[in-house]
């Protein structure tokens, strides 16, 4: 992450059909005492945001439905462009937020979670942290004991943990006392075995969900490196 995105209000753009929800978001970002957040650009449909002021914005929150229509579709090509993209819905259901992170979302709140949940969100992914929600921690918990769930080695699981909390791949394997390149292979064997069970799990977020779902982390473990990564401004 680049230092001026550390030291200005994260740019944020809202797409959002409803005028009350933009009412509320505007109201919780100016209701901010740290003013971490500043919303450039708002508007109902996605052209209407990115066509504008919102084409530079670091995070977009979107709204899952748009006009009677699901958006999940439109979440690859954002993130294909090198968006951040935050979903923000009603819908709360496993299987959602499960599509919405295979999408490629960075990650998924609800419209019932708190103003400070939601500008926490906002700020951790602008940052490239890792942020799970009340929420989307108990969406992701609720997993089919059936599920099939693949062998990792204890070092696959150790690399995931380190990336997982926060570390980038460098950091993780100063850390192991191995090469950044072994850390990568970890991490690649990780996303192999999971998609040989059925599960893919193609970006960081969606191998973070499975990860939860298994037990490999629990919400905890990204609630305290969240906890910690704030007090320390980072």
């Amino acid at each position: 992450m680049d230092r001026e995105r550390l030291d200005r209000p994260v740019r944020l753009a809202v797409v959002e059909d409803l005028p009350v929800v933009l009412e509320g978001m505007h109201s919780w970002v100016a209701a901010d005492p740290l003013k971490r957040v500043e919303i450039i650009a708002s508007g109902d449909t996605l052209e209407a945001v990115l066509d504008g002021p919102g084409a530079d914005a670091d995070v977009i929150l979107l709204d899952l439905e748009l006009n009677g229509v699901l958006m999940i579709g439109r979440i690859p090509e954002l993130c294909a462009q090198g968006r951040r993209v935050v979903v923000y819905s009603v819908h709360e259901d496993e299987e959602t937020v499960l599509n919405v992170l295979k999408a490629g979302a960075a990650t998924f709140i609800t419209k019932g979670e708190s103003s400070e949940h939601c500008l926490e969100t906002i700020v951790a992914v602008a940052r490239d942290r890792p942020y799970v929600t009340p929420t989307m921690a108990g969406a992701l918990v609720v997993a089919d004991a059936s599920t099939a769930r693949p062998m990792l080695s204890a070092r696959e699981r150790e690399a995931l943990l380190l990336w997982f909390q926060g570390m980038n791949k460098q950091s993780v394997a100063t850390r192991m006392g191995i090469t950044e390149a072994t850390v990568k292979q970890y991490i690649e064997r990780a996303r192999i075995k999971y998609a040989s069970t059925g599960r893919a799990a193609p970006t960081k977020t969606t191998l973070l969900a499975r990860a939860i779902q298994d037990g490999l982390i629990t919400p905890d473990d990204i609630i305290e490196y969240q906890s910690l990564a704030a007090e320390s401004g980072h």
